[in-house]
């Protein structure tokens, strides 16, 4: 099972090319390993699936959406409009097309995120301005996860 943990901050090489940390690397285990990246649909940074939990995504999204329903049709569209195959190099490194890194604000620095089965990748300036808010993190874990389902109020 993959999960991707910790945040990396990485720098693009001249030809936009960045290097996949060693922990996210040894995660995964396959030979040819090779990530989808799309837009977020919430936040301004990048997502980066492993290419079979993308498989995973997508049968999740066949299940519920109809070809012949146009609203379905245009969210396929939309959804596959902003994404892209990112094939790891034989030396660790994948390349995000220049049009994804200019939704998101990214240039050479970014941050690389493991967020359970995916990977953020955030403009680092972008990522550093969040700043680590504890007493959201607390809020919203007790609001989400902190209701007893016995107790009547």
């Amino acid at each position: 099972m993959i999960t991707f943990i910790g945040d990396f901050e990485c720098r693009a090489d001249a030809k936009g090319r960045i290097v996949l940390p060693s922990a996210f690397k040894k995660v995964d285990g396959q030979d040819n390993l090779c990530f989808v990246a799309r837009k977020h649909l919430f936040e301004n940074c990048l997502e980066l699936y492993p290419y079979n939990h993308w498989e995973e995504l997508l049968e999740q999204l066949r299940k519920k959406l109809n070809p012949y329903n146009r609203k379905h049709d245009q969210l396929m569209r939309s959804f596959f409009k902003s994404a892209a195959e990112l094939p790891l190099d034989g030396n660790g490194r994948f390349l995000v097309p220049r049009r994804l890194m200019e939704q998101i604000g990214a240039e050479r620095d970014v941050v690389l995120v493991g967020i359970d089965k995916k990977i953020e990748l955030w403009a680092q300036e972008t990522y550093n301005s969040m700043g680590d808010n504890t007493e959201i993190l607390a809020s919203l874990a007790e609001n989400i996860l902190g209701k007893d389902e016995t107790e009547n109020f």
